[in-house]
């Protein structure tokens, strides 16, 4: 089948001897038998012509048709405990609606993990397909290159039109997207300003205000772009929540949602003492949210929702319980926001038809706490931090109400993006498309382990990497900032193993690093902790400092 470029070529030829052939009689005062001859080879040209043209809008057509669109929806910090489609205490508080049709239509993703639990590498890795040590983005102070190659730029250049609607918190003006219409930073929940590029400005400054609760107002302007994109091509659409990050925040819909429950606590929220599981660091722990609050009550700069707050009179247990129950309470309407505007595009996506061949994603950005361990926020490598909560639904393909245990990280998000939009992946994207194990096809190459590195280091929450299989984690604390942008102490903490055994110990609820009984798989993980460090890339960052503190510890 000749080609639209070379039919192109070719039509131009013939209008080329259409003009010579016309030239050639105009002359001619009667229709002599030659020049008859001249008009029917004309008319056959301008037949072939209009056959042509044809024909290559049928060809551009069928490949519109046949290649997706692509709707992907991440919300922030919306870890998979408050998903309520993963289990957990918080399985019948969750309102889910519409990612249980998502899951229920589509795939879920058991074991889907960030390379870096916080907002912005996890971010970049999701547009570039790369480990923050390749990106450039370790910590939130980090800004993602605008000159950057991402995925967005490959769709886009491959004729799909694109939009990103929502929160950005990459700094750097959006490339790839022929239109945006971003939160400042981490933006406001309510009445919130986006900025696109009539209004940019660099950090906090441009943008318009929009009436309304943020996650509204994204899914408002979402929704918007469809109805005015330009309906001949195929689109990526990335529309990215700020619900859940703290503060919590929620829409006056869902202000008296659970107020006379009591909701079911995580068995290690009462983790007092980190000696009793092992556990090599404080973390984030719930007191730090609640004194907050109290702060926040005080100054009464309306940061928080649901104030005043206070645990005054109330012993440690009880404080903690309270505490709990509060933040708990709060993240979960937030979530019902996210879910109640999941369910619009989904309607939207029906009433216009375009359900069928629109791939749909939802994910969070990374998981979080919710009081396991007696702590809130992320950036560890335990398992409700780590783990990313994934559903994808394409029913021309991917089964119906399945589910994957397969090992996927945010790295490989852009190259099942580029796969289904029929893009060869570049060199430097050091992730892999996941579209055979979605479709349930043999998959005997796939990665049986993972790396992972965290760097933004603090006392409490020390800088770490680590290595999980389906069976085992074993996580080293070197705790160095290494001088990096955005760590919170320059402090050295004590070098630290934790390891667990996942199928005895799901919950990663006791420290087995010093049980002789795992000396050797502790060995062979070491072993295979250095082969992933070298495979993709990162073990050539090491400088001096780290290369000491790994001799000496190892």
């Amino acid at each position: 089948m000749i080609s639209c470029l070379k039919k192109l070529n070719l039509i131009f030829i013939i209008q080329f001897s259409l003009i010579v052939c016309v030239h050639a009689n105009v002359t001619k005062n009667s229709f002599d038998l030659p020049f008859k001859k001249t008009i029917i080879m004309n008319s056959k040209l301008i037949l072939i012509l209009f056959l042509l043209f044809i024909g290559c809008g049928k060809s551009t057509q069928k490949k519109h048709n046949q290649t997706p669109n692509i709707i992907f929806i991440m919300s922030d910090d919306h870890t998979s405990q408050a998903w309520g489609i993963y289990g957990g205490v918080l399985e019948k508080y969750a309102i889910n609606q519409n990612i249980k049709r998502l899951a229920a239509e589509g795939v879920v993703l058991e074991n889907v993990f960030c390379t870096n639990s916080i907002c912005v590498p996890s971010r970049a890795s999701i547009l570039t397909g790369q480990y923050s040590h390749k990106n450039q983005v370790y910590t939130l102070s980090d800004a993602l290159d605008a000159n950057q190659l991402n995925v967005a730029q490959l769709i886009k250049r491959s004729g799909y039109q694109t939009a990103l609607i929502g929160k950005w918190h990459l700094k750097e003006k959006p490339s790839g997207f022929d239109h945006f219409n971003i939160l400042p930073g981490q933006g406001r929940y309510h009445n919130p300003i986006l900025k696109n590029d009539d209004n940019w400005e660099y950090g906090n400054k441009g943008g318009k205000e929009f009436k309304g609760f943020s996650a509204d107002v994204i899914m408002d302007e979402s929704l918007k772009w469809l109805d005015q994109r330009d309906k001949e091509k195929p689109f990526m659409l990335m529309t990215h929540f700020k619900a859940t990050h703290e503060p919590f925040d929620y829409p006056e819909r869902f202000k008296n949602l659970f107020e006379y429950d009591t909701i079911p606590e995580p068995i290690s929220l009462l983790d007092f003492d980190r000696r009793h599981s092992g556990r090599s660091f404080d973390g984030q722990i719930l007191e730090i949210l609640a004194e907050r609050w109290r702060q926040a009550s005080i100054k009464n700069n309306g940061r928080y929702p649901g104030l005043p707050f206070d645990t005054d009179g109330l012993d440690a247990t009880q404080s903690r319980k309270k505490t709990y129950q509060k933040f708990v309470k709060d993240f979960l309407k937030s979530a019902a926001a996210i879910d109640d505007n999941i369910g619009r595009m989904l309607s939207y996506l029906d009433e216009n038809g375009l359900i069928d061949n629109t791939l749909i994603i939802y994910t969070s950005d990374q998981g979080y706490f919710l009081g396991e361990h007696g702590m809130f926020d992320k950036r560890m490598f335990l398992e409700e931090s780590a783990r990313m909560p994934f559903v994808i639904r394409f029913p021309k393909e991917i089964p119906a109400g399945k589910r994957i245990d397969d090992i996927v990280l945010n790295i490989d998000f852009p190259s099942l993006l580029l796969d289904y939009a029929g893009i060869p992946q570049p060199e430097q994207f050091q992730g892999e498309s996941f579209r055979k194990n979605l479709k349930m096809e043999a998959t005997d190459q796939w990665r049986d382990k993972m790396y992972y590195r965290y760097y933004a280091h603090a006392l409490n929450r020390p800088a770490h990497l680590g290595i999980r299989t389906n069976h085992y984690k074993l996580i080293f604390y070197y705790g160095l900032s290494l001088g990096m942008r955005g760590t919170y102490t320059d402090q050295a903490t004590p070098p630290a193993w934790e390891f667990y055994d996942l199928i005895n110990d799901p919950l990663e609820l006791k420290n087995q690093y010093n049980n002789p009984e795992f000396k050797n798989i502790i060995a062979e993980l070491k072993k295979d902790l250095v082969e992933l460090r070298a495979q993709n890339g990162d073990a050539q960052t090491d400088g001096a400092e780290m290369k000491k503190v790994i001799q000496e510890n190892w």
